[in-house]
C-alpha cells in the first residue's frame, strides 16, 4: 500500500476519533448545563463513558457548588422568612433594598401607607416610592452620609403622604458584595395636616380677634381724647358701636371655648333618653317669642312617634339653635324656615330647611369648617363667628352622628344632621 494511502487511512482514522471525542464531551456539556440550570447534582451516570478523570473532578466540583448555592438560597430564604415574621407585625413601614435599587422586603405597613405597593420584590423601588427626595436619601444611606432621620413627601394623584424616614446600610444576605440598605418609613401624614389646621386656626383667630379689637380700640381713643368736645349724639353712636363689637367679640370667644370643649378628652357628653318631638318643639317655642323670629315663618314637621334615643338634650339643643340662628341670620323677614325629623335606616335625621338665597355649589363642601364664610363681609355684618356649624359638627360627631347640607341658590337651603337610634 502507498504511503500517502496510509497517511491518508491514518488520518480519516484520527478525524473519526477526534469528532467522536467532541461529540461526547459535548453530550457531556449539555449534561453538566441542564444540571445547573435545575440546580441538581450531575450524577457520573448521567454522562457518558470514558470522559477520563478531570470530568469527574469538574463535575464532582460543580455537584459540590450547586450544593453550596443550594444551602445559601435557603439559608437566605429562611432569613428573609424571619424578617418577614419579624417586620410583618411592626406598626411602622419597613423597606429593604438591595446595591442595585430593588426591593428585597417590604412589609404589610409599606401597603397600607401606599397601596400601590403590591408585589413589589424584585422591582425597583423607583417604580413605587416616586419621588426625587427619596431617591437622593437611599444614595445618601449607600454612602453613609445621610442624616439620622428626614421628612419627605410623596405626591400620588392628589393625595399627599409624609413619612419621616430613618435609613442604614446592612450586609447583603445573599453574600454578594454591595450593601444592601433597611428603611423605616413612620406616616406622618396625619401630623404635618393637624399642623396645617393648627397654623390655619391660629391665623384666622388671630384676624377675627383683630377686627373687633381694632373697631374697640379706634372707637375708645377717639372718646378718651375728644369725649369732652364730642356731641351727645356721637358719643352714643360710638359707644353703641363699641358695645356692638365688644358683644361679637364675647359671642367669638363664647363659640372658640365652646368648640375647645367639645374637642378635649371629656366633652361632657351627658346622654341619657331624649324625645326629639318635645325637644324641638320646645326649641320651636322659644324660637318663637324672640324678637329676631317675629318676620320669620317657623314650621314643625316631626314624625310624632319617633322613639326616644340616646342623647345629651343640652348640646342637641344647641346644635339646632345653632342651626335656627343661621337660617335666621341669612334669609330675608318673611322666610320660611322648617325644622323636621324623620327616622331613616336605624338614624333620626333631623333637618333644618330654609327658603332663602341659598348657597353655591363650590361652598357646600365647606361650610362645617372652622370660619368658612360664604359670604365673608355679609356673614361679619350678620355677626356670625364663621364656628357655629363647626360646632354642630363636633356635637354630632359625638353623638355617632353625621352632618350634611344641600342647597340650589335662589331657592334655599337644608341642613341635616343624623343620630343613630336607640338599639332594639
Amino acid at each position: 500500500m502507498p504511503p500517502a494511502t496510509v497517511i491518508a487511512l491514518l488520518l480519516a482514522v484520527a478525524l473519526g476519533w477526534a469528532l467522536l471525542r467532541l461529540r461526547t464531551h459535548r453530550r457531556a456539556v449539555q449534561a453538566l448545563q441542564q444540571a445547573m440550570i435545575r440546580q441538581q447534582r450531575l450524577l457520573r451516570d448521567d454522562l457518558p463513558a470514558a470522559l477520563g478523570g478531570t470530568w469527574d473532578a469538574l463535575c464532582e466540583a460543580t455537584g459540590d457548588l450547586l450544593d453550596e448555592t443550594a444551602r445559601l438560597r435557603q439559608l437566605r430564604a429562611g432569613h428573609l422568612a424571619q424578617l418577614e415574621a419579624t417586620l410583618g407585625s411592626l406598626r411602622e413601614a419597613v423597606l429593604i433594598i438591595d446595591g442595585g435599587n430593588c426591593v428585597v422586603l417590604a412589609n404589610q405597613a409599606l401597603q397600607e401607607i401606599f397601596p400601590r405597593a403590591t408585589r413589589i420584590l424584585g422591582q425597583r423601588f423607583e417604580s413605587v416610592l416616586r419621588g426625587v427626595a427619596f431617591l437622593n436619601y437611599a444614595e445618601a444611606v449607600r454612602r453613609g452620609t445621610a442624616g439620622p432621620q428626614q421628612e419627605i413627601e410623596f405626591v400620588e394623584a392628589a393625595r399627599s403622604v409624609w413619612v419621616e424616614v430613618t435609613g442604614a446600610p446592612i450586609p447583603p444576605l445573599d453574600g454578594g458584595k454591595d450593601l444592601w440598605s433597611l428603611f423605616v418609613l413612620h406616616d406622618i401624614t396625619r401630623q404635618k395636616k393637624l399642623e396645617a389646621m393648627r397654623r390655619e386656626f391660629v391665623a384666622n383667630v388671630s384676624h377675627e380677634l383683630r377686627t373687633p379689637l381694632s373697631v374697640i380700640k379706634g372707637y375708645i381713643e377717639t372718646l378718651a381724647d375728644g369725649h369732652r368736645e364730642m356731641p351727645l349724639d356721637d358719643r352714643e353712636k360710638f359707644l353703641r358701636t363699641v358695645q356692638r363689637h365688644t358683644e361679637r367679640l364675647n359671642s367669638l370667644i363664647e363659640d372658640l371655648l365652646a368648640l375647645s370643649r367639645l374637642e378635649s378628652a371629656d366633652p361632657g357628653l351627658r346622654p341619657e333618653p331624649v324625645s326629639l318631638p318635645a325637644l324641638l318643639a320646645d326649641v320651636l317655642a322659644d324660637y318663637r317669642a324672640r324678637p329676631a323670629a317675629a318676620a320669620h315663618q317657623l314650621h314643625a314637621a316631626v314624625e310624632p312617634n319617633l322613639e326616644p334615643l340616646p342623647a345629651d338634650p343640652l348640646k342637641i339643643t344647641q346644635a339646632v339653635e345653632n342651626l335656627l340662628d343661621n337660617a335666621l341670620k341669612y334669609t330675608p323677614p318673611g322666610s320660611r324656615i322648617e325644622i323636621g325629623a324623620r327616622a331613616h335606616d336605624r338614624e333620626v335625621v333631623v333637618t333644618v330647611r330654609d327658603n332663602g338665597p341659598g348657597i353655591p355649589e363650590a361652598d357646600l363642601p365647606h361650610i362645617f369648617e372652622r370660619f368658612y364664610r360664604v359670604e365673608k363681609g355679609r356673614s361679619r355684618e350678620k355677626g356670625g363667628t364663621g364656628l357655629g356649624l363647626s360646632i354642630v359638627k363636633h356635637i354630632v360627631q359625638l353623638h355617632g352622628g353625621r352632618v350634611w347640607a344641600e342647597s340650589t341658590p335662589g331657592q334655599g337651603s337644608a341642613f341635616h344632621f343624623s343620630l343613630p337610634a336607640a338599639s332594639p
